[in-house]
């Protein structure tokens, strides 16, 4: 895959849209030759990253997108998702996985820590236009 190729994806904010942001990315990481189980953690984290834009930050309006991009960097591939109107990011807290467990806290919430363990690195900011956008990293190999 070229590496100043730059590939972008606009999907509704309508749950089930994130399987296309998924192999979307996956398809960019078997171009550049990521093993299955590296690609199998791409999908999940992109999926995790997109859902997070839809429900907390376009607040399931189909009619605002949410933007996936994709690029090389070096032996990685760069992937941000970005809602278009998401408030500062101010909540992005790993969850308390024993609280969790023990059901002291809601079910919900596994996704930030999901991304943050399948990729190598991840940002998450507010933009100056308004929304969010998850800044993700994945090298080939871990």
């Amino acid at each position: 895959m070229d590496s100043k190729a730059k590939m972008e994806l606009r999907i509704p904010s309508v749950l089930g849209y994130e399987k296309l942001a998924m192999d979307f990315a996956a398809s960019a990481a078997r171009m550049m030759r990521f093993s299955e189980s590296r690609i199998e953690d791409l999908k999940t984290a992109v999926s995790e990253a997109c859902i997070n834009a839809i429900e907390h930050g376009n607040k399931l309006d189909a009619s605002i997108k949410v933007g996936i991009s994709l690029a090389v960097e070096g032996s990685g591939l760069r992937v941000e998702v970005h809602d278009e109107e998401g408030h500062m990011i101010e909540h992005v807290r790993t969850p308390n996985i024993e609280e969790k467990i023990e059901r002291k806290d809601a079910p919900r919430g596994w996704g930030i820590f999901l991304i943050k363990n399948l990729v190598d690195e991840v940002q998450f900011e507010s933009r100056p236009e308004g929304g969010n956008i998850v800044k993700m990293i994945i090298h080939l190999e871990r």
